[in-house]
């Protein structure tokens, strides 16, 4: 009985059908992974959250995160395309008992064994069998396939390296603001779809109880217009920007407001009156920006100060920046 290893990564040598002999088996190994599951997802259009979601799968049959049952059966595609028989095989059916799931962390190894070759059309038959790292069968089935005459021994095509895209690193965030009451806070004019609809967002998710400041015809319009909910919220009415910025800082100085939020207004009409010395919300640090960024390479979110107010800070001013990210994170 012939058996192959796994393929090599630099080198593709296929096994044409004379060479191939009745016992003769392959294998490939290929550890399950978070990555794999939700790149199998993303691939098949399977997004059955018992693959994806913890919670969810805790309260499933199996009780944890399972991969998808043809995860298991490409790796038995990827024995018979990449090693036996290999390069130039074509795959003419597959029958597949699925025996056990695959958590994340399992080892699977999937086995093809030749049982059948059929002359007349170059058919081969192979037994499937793929294991976890315990010996515990969790696919079986049959493959027949088109083997390949002529022999071919090349240099293996390089594969691409995939990068997962992610956008749900503020998610973090806002499970963390959960436990938390909402932040009373003065919207300085939002008076564009934008500007209002981010506040009643951040109000619907719990994180600010908005005070909505400017042209209260305006405001409601807008509201009607964008299908908004402004009812539950007080609303300032005066006529312009320049007296939303007053009147919302007003409100941060005086204490009825925890914080202020820039709506539809350039922000210099919003920073005129905040760095105010007897009205406004000077410290004894300098005033600087943070943006909350979500960067697709990077784990965690991201804090950059600072790219908005401070155009040529000096060193002074820069340790007032940084101290003003690490208060805020």
């Amino acid at each position: 009985m012939k058996t192959t290893d796994n393929t090599p990564e630099s080198v593709v040598e296929n096994v044409t059908f004379g060479e191939i002999a009745i016992g003769q088996s392959a294998s490939l190994t290929r550890q399950l992974t978070l990555t794999d599951v939700e790149l199998f997802a993303t691939l098949s259009g399977n997004i059955d959250p018992a693959h994806l979601d913890e919670k969810f799968a805790a309260d499933s049959r199996f009780q944890k995160v399972i991969g998808h049952g043809m995860w298991s059966g490409s790796l038995i595609s990827g024995v018979l395309g990449s090693v036996l028989p290999g390069a130039g095989t074509i795959y003419v059916s597959q029958d597949m008992q699925f025996r056990r799931p695959v958590g994340l962390g399992d080892v699977v190894t999937a086995v093809i064994t030749v049982t059948e070759k059929r002359p007349d059309k170059q058919v081969v038959v192979f037994d499937c069998v793929c294991v976890n790292q315990n010996g515990e069968v969790v696919t079986t089935g049959i493959a027949k396939v088109i083997a390949p005459s002529n022999k071919v021994r090349r240099a293996a095509h390089e594969l691409p390296q995939i990068q997962m895209i992610r956008h749900d690193k503020h998610d973090a965030l806002l499970d963390k603001c959960k436990a938390l009451p909402p932040v009373l806070t003065a919207v300085a004019h939002p008076c564009d779809g934008s500007s209002l609809r981010g506040a009643v967002e951040a109000a619907e998710a719990g994180l600010i109880e908005p005070i909505l400041i400017g042209p209260e015809g305006k405001i409601r319009a807008l509201a009607g217009l964008h299908g908004l909910d402004i009812d539950p919220y007080l609303i300032v009415n005066v006529k312009h920007s320049h007296a939303a910025a007053e009147a919302a800082v007003a409100l941060a100085h005086s204490g009825e407001a925890e914080a202020v939020m820039k709506g539809s207004l350039h922000t210099d009409e919003l920073m005129v009156e905040v760095v105010k010395k007897e009205t406004g919300l000077r410290t004894g640090r300098r005033l600087s920006h943070v943006f909350v960024m979500n960067v697709p390479t990077y784990p965690r979110a991201l804090l950059i100060t600072d790219a908005a107010i401070n155009i040529y800070p000096t060193l002074e001013d820069k340790v007032d920046i940084v101290q003003n990210a690490i208060d805020l994170a």
